[in-house]
């Protein structure tokens, strides 16, 4: 027997059971407020890109999150503006961390163990972790937009602070702006390899998250501000000569 026509009203339904890669967004044919069902499509996709990166078809998406392609677009209206809205969501900041780095009521080597504490559980989640790898692999804009931000609202104001408290001169020159930069991220690279580690290549990490972090921040400014001296000289002799 031919199947029947779906009405125009069912067409924006899920895709039937036989093709659905995950039945709990049909769940009982309950009809869904329209911001209830955009999230459920945003954290499917995320589960998704997560999973098999961010290449295919928008077809291909729908079908794998368990919705049709018309149903897609009516609340994304392309793959870009989907996977924007996976951004903001995966990718939050938390402005409590800029100020955290500027508070100087707080002993320096707290602030910063507080602050990458925090910043740890934020992106050392399944979801967090292998949608960056994917998107440095596939999607060079994702990464783009939050390493800069990272660079400019962490990297240099930590920086900033630790030339402060250690009475440092600001690097001279432009190569030494980049050494003093490679410091601090080889700290976040420490301490983004732990998710590598777990969502990645499955291996063990710290149980003692926390406890791991604050080991980090003790080798990290035991040996910068050492490293940041021997930068330091000839901005030093800059000053001394302006002086005369």
């Amino acid at each position: 027997m031919p199947r029947q026509k779906r009405s125009t009203a069912e067409a924006d339904e899920p895709v039937d059971k036989i093709d659905m890669a995950l039945p709990e967004i049909v769940g009982t044919g309950k009809r869904m407020a329209p911001e209830e069902r955009e999230q459920q499509i945003v954290e499917k996709a995320i589960e998704h890109f997560a999973t098999h990166g961010f290449s295919g078809s928008t077809r291909e998406l729908a079908k794998q999150i368990g919705v049709t392609q018309p149903l897609l677009y009516r609340y994304f209206p392309s793959k870009e503006a989907l996977i924007d809205r996976v951004y903001n969501e995966v990718y939050r900041w938390d402005p409590a961390w800029e100020g955290l780095i500027a508070d100087h009521s707080i002993p320096l080597q707290e602030r910063l163990r507080t602050l990458y504490t925090a910043y740890s559980h934020v992106i050392l989640r399944r979801e967090w972790i292998r949608t960056f790898i994917f998107a440095g692999l596939t999607r060079e804009g994702i990464n783009t937009r939050y390493l800069d931000k990272l660079r400019e609202r962490i990297f240099r104001p930590v920086m900033r602070e630790i030339r402060a408290s250690y009475d440092i001169p600001a690097p001279a020159t432009r190569a030494a702006q980049e050494a003093e930069l490679e410091l601090i991220w080889s700290l976040h690279a420490s301490i983004f390899y732990i998710g590598m580690r777990k969502w990645v290549y499955g291996l063990p990490v710290p149980k003692d998250l926390d406890a791991h972090i604050e080991r980090q921040i003790d080798a990290f400014l035991n040996g910068t501000p050492a490293v940041l001296k021997k930068l330091a000289p000839a901005a030093a002799g800059k000053r001394s000569a302006a002086s005369r």
